[in-house]
């Protein structure tokens, strides 16, 4: 469809976001950030919840940044009309309602295909739209403890940890994104029509495992907690310095560790028939990470991340958001950026990923006021007479 807006990658794409909070609005994030033009819709008087009510939320801000504001009460009879007038000129809906939602509204796939054939609806979910658990209530933490995440993270003596970013919502949101480009890629290189996008959080998380599922069904394995050691790769392990800062390196492959041997000046240990094989060196990982320990409590962090660096072993410092804010190359790849926020005022968030050379994605502003462009969408857009518009008003719908 031909919509006038800022020029971008994914320009005269639009999005209806009627999302809440972070899964759903990330994945229109992502689109508005390389050009879409994303509108969202949010309950009058209360908006998103993710808002923050009398405290603005800088997380909020962050997943609101591109996009514009209305006001639409889905609840009501004439809310949902309207919403399907924007669906009849939208290419993409996003939601992450609970499975059944959208049908009691009237809203479902079917009906908004009905209106609009061409139509990509993201639904994002707890458990999905179909299975015995689709009607289950879910959040991030939820979708990582049921996806295989939480029971592998830790230490095998102490209970499941909760990772510490929310990487359900918004690996969620990557895997919607990459729904809508791919049902938009279909749609217009063959008979016009969209389609219906399912992606739970639990999933999100599942399909990050790697070879957990092969391991337990060929052999039986269940992988246990094993602290910040990976299954098979040795030495790879946080270290603390002499300095009380922490550094990470990965020297797995016979290669690296040859190097790694190196550096330390113990050469020898990589003749050490318990150490000369990674498959030796997977039964002997607690005395190998010992004398790396050692090696490493010698030295500051800077000597350490320096000698390593020179050496050819992968490592880096283990870092803060301080770290983070000072490091140089953070700030040459435009990793933190500053935005205008209405109701928090200059923020720093995080920049676009990821970058494309000819048509990069940008910030063009922050996040919108509650229903800010209200008038632009139904007066403009949905050409609504004025008066019908104000009566939709007064009686709460918009």
């Amino acid at each position: 469809m031909s919509h006038q807006r800022r020029q971008g990658a994914l320009s005269g794409i639009r999005v209806i976001d009627a999302g809440q909070i972070i899964a759903g609005p990330f994945a229109a994030t992502l689109l508005g950030e390389f050009g879409a033009e994303v509108i969202k819709v949010e309950q009058p008087r209360v908006g998103d919840q993710g808002r923050g009510g009398e405290s603005p939320a800088p997380e909020f801000a962050q997943n609101a940044r591109n996009k514009k504001s209305i006001t639409l009460d889905l609840h009501h009879a004439a809310g949902q009309a309207i919403f399907k007038q924007l669906v009849a000129v939208a290419d993409v809906v996003v939601e992450n309602f609970r499975p059944g939602t959208m049908e009691r509204w009237g809203l479902g796939y079917e009906a908004l295909a009905a209106v609009n054939p061409g139509i990509v609806m993201l639904r994002v979910s707890g458990y999905g739209q179909t299975g015995p658990y689709r009607h289950k209530y879910s959040f991030d933490r939820i979708g990582m403890a049921f996806g295989g995440l939480t029971y592998v993270t830790g230490y095998p003596d102490r209970p499941p940890v909760r990772p510490g970013f929310f990487i359900a919502d918004y690996v969620a949101g990557l895997w919607g994104a990459f729904g809508v480009l791919t049902a938009l890629h279909h749609r217009d290189h063959t008979d016009g029509r969209g389609q219906m996008i399912d992606v739970s959080l639990y999933e999100a998380v599942w399909r990050l495992s790697g070879p957990l599922a092969a391991n337990y069904a060929a052999k039986g394995i269940v992988r246990e907690r094993q602290g910040n050691t990976m299954p098979g790769v040795v030495p790879a392990e946080q270290f603390e310095t002499a300095d009380g800062r922490y550094l990470v390196l990965h020297a797995g492959t016979d290669r690296v560790f040859q190097r790694l041997c190196a550096v330390m000046g113990r050469p020898d240990l990589a003749e050490n028939p318990r150490f000369a094989r990674r498959s030796e060196r997977v039964q002997h990982a607690d005395e190998l990470h010992a004398l790396i320990g050692a090696w490493v409590k010698t030295r500051t962090l800077e000597q350490a991340l320096a000698a390593l660096e020179a050496g050819g072993v992968p490592a880096s410092p283990v870092y803060s958001v301080a770290d983070i804010f000072q490091d140089p190359h953070f700030a040459a790849r435009e990793n933190l950026i500053r935005v205008a926020d209405q109701a928090l005022g200059e923020m720093v968030q995080p920049g676009v990923v990821p970058k494309l050379s000819l048509t990069p994605g940008t910030v063009a502003h922050g996040a919108p006021r509650l229903g800010e462009h209200n008038e632009e969408v139904y007066l403009g857009l949905l050409d609504l007479p004025r008066a019908a518009y104000e009566r939709l008003c007064r009686e709460g719908v918009i």
